[in-house]
C-alpha cells in the first residue's frame, strides 16, 4: 500500500529529524568518551601528591565507574528524549504537510466536481479562485482556471454556432418546401415532375428533421435550472403509440422536476427508436415507469429487434451514429439517442443501455424524484 503525498512528506520530515538526532547523539557520545580519561587523570593529580598504588587503583575504578554511568545515562536519557521529540516532530510534520497540501485538495475537489457534473456547461463555469501568495500552487490553480475558461468559451461558441446555423438553414428549407408544394398543386403537372417533386419534398422533410434535432440537441445540452412538475407516466400514456409494432406500457407514478418539452422528447425518442429499429413482423416495445425506493424515478424502454453487439451500444448514443446497414436505410437523422443522452444529463440523471440476447435494446433512464 503506497503512502499518500502527505504521508510521504511526513515520513521524509520525521526520517530526516530522527537521522539528525541519532548523528548528534553519536557525536556527543564520542566526545564525552574521548574526554573522560583525561579528566580522570587531572583529578588524580589535583590531590598534590601521588597516592599509594592501592588507593590509585581505587580512584581509577571510581573514575571509570562514574564515566561509564555518565555515558549510560547520556545514551538512555538522550534516546528517550530523541523518541519523544521525534514523535512530536512527526505529528507537527503531519500537520504542516496537510497545511501545505490544502490548496491541492481544493484543486482536486474542484476538478472532481467538474468531472462528475452531469451537465458539462454547469461544471465549466466553476473556478478554483485560489487565494494566497504567488507561488507554484497559486500558478497551478490559475492555469487550471484559464483552461476552464477557454473550454467554457469553446463549448458556448459551438452551441451558438449550431443554434444559429440551424436557424439560418430553416429559411431556405421552408422556401423550398413552399415552392415544391406550389409546383405540384396544378392538375396539369406531369407524373414525372410530380414524382420528382414528391422525392424532393421527402428529402426536404428529412433535412428539416435534422435541423430540428440539432436545435433540440443544442438546447438540451444545458442543465435545466428551473423545472416544472412532470409525471413520466402521463407522457408515456400520451406518446406510446405505434401502427407497426405492439407497444406495451406499464406506467406507474414517476414524478420529476424538469422541462416538459424535453422530457416528452426523451420518452418519444426512446419509443420511436424502439419502433424504428425492430423486426419486420411480430415486433414489440415495452415501456415502464416507476418510483424507486432510493429516491430515483426509473423509465425503462425495451424492444425486440436485430441483435446488436454489446461493444456497439455506447456508439449508438453519439450524434449521427447508426448501427450497421441502418446508416444508409434509416429514415432518421441519427440524433434521437444523442438527444436522449443530452436531456438526461440536463436533468442530472443517468442513462444505461444494454443489448438483449434475443435482439434489441433495453434502455434505462434514472432521474431525480420530485420532492
Amino acid at each position: 500500500m503506497r503512502l499518500s503525498v502527505r504521508g510521504r512528506l511526513t515520513a521524509v520530515y520525521g526520517g530526516l529529524f530522527v537521522l539528525a538526532g541519532l548523528v548528534l547523539l553519536g557525536v556527543i557520545y564520542v566526545l564525552v568518551e574521548r574526554d573522560a580519561p583525561g579528566k580522570g587523570a587531572m583529578m588524580l593529580r589535583s590531590a598534590g601528591s601521588v597516592p599509594p598504588p592501592g588507593e590509585e587503583i581505587y580512584l581509577q575504578d571510581v573514575v571509570e565507574g562514574t564515566r561509564a554511568g555518565a555515558l549510560h545515562t547520556l545514551l538512555t536519557q538522550g534516546a528517550i528524549a530523541l523518541v519523544v521529540v521525534s514523535a512530536a516532530t512527526i505529528a507537527l510534520g503531519w500537520l504542516i504537510a496537510g497545511r501545505i497540501l490544502q490548496p491541492l485538495h481544493q484543486i482536486t475537489a474542484t476538478a472532481r466536481r467538474i468531472a462528475e457534473s452531469p451537465a458539462a456547461d454547469r461544471g465549466l463555469h466553476e473556478r478554483i479562485a485560489l487565494d494566497g501568495p504567488d507561488d507554484e500552487l497559486k500558478r497551478l490553480a490559475d492555469t487550471f482556471d484559464l483552461m476552464l475558461s477557454q473550454l467554457d468559451r469553446s463549448l458556448d461558441g459551438q452551441r451558438r454556432f449550431i443554434a444559429n446555423a440551424s436557424h439560418e438553414l430553416r429559411t431556405p428549407l421552408t422556401l423550398n418546401r413552399t415552392l415544391l408544394e406550389v409546383a405540384l398543386e396544378p392538375e396539369t403537372t406531369s407524373p414525372e415532375v410530380r414524382q420528382l417533386g414528391t422525392t424532393l419534398l421527402a428529402i426536404n422533410e428529412r433535412h428539416g428533421r435534422l435541423i430540428d434535432g440539432l436545435l433540440l440537441l443544442a438546447r438540451s445540452d444545458r442543465e435545466v435550472a428551473e423545472g416544472s412538475y412532470v409525471d413520466l407516466a402521463d407522457i408515456v400514456d400520451h406518446v406510446a403509440v405505434s401502427d407497426t409494432v405492439k407497444v406495451v406500457t406499464e406506467p406507474e407514478e414517476a414524478a420529476v422536476l424538469g422541462d416538459p418539452v424535453l422530457l416528452e422528447r426523451l420518452v418519444q425518442n426512446l419509443i420511436e427508436n424502439g419502433v424504428r429499429h425492430n423486426v419486420p413482423a411480430g415486433g414489440w416495445v415495452r415501456v415502464t415507469t416507476r418510483t424507486r425506493a432510493d429516491g430515483w424515478v426509473e423509465l425503462r424502454v425495451s424492444n425486440s429487434g436485430p441483435v446488436v453487439p454489446r461493444y456497439e451500444v455506447p456508439g449508438l448514443f453519439e450524434p449521427f451514429r447508426r448501427y450497421g446497414r441502418e446508416r444508409l436505410t434509416s429514415p432518421g437523422a441519427g440524433l434521437g439517442l444523442s438527444i436522449v443522452r443530452a436531456v438526461v444529463g440536463a436533468h442530472r440523471g443517468t442513462l444505461h443501455a444494454d443489448a438483449r440476447d434475443d435482439g434489441g435494446l433495453t434502455v434505462t433512464v434514472l432521474l431525480p424524484r420530485a420532492p
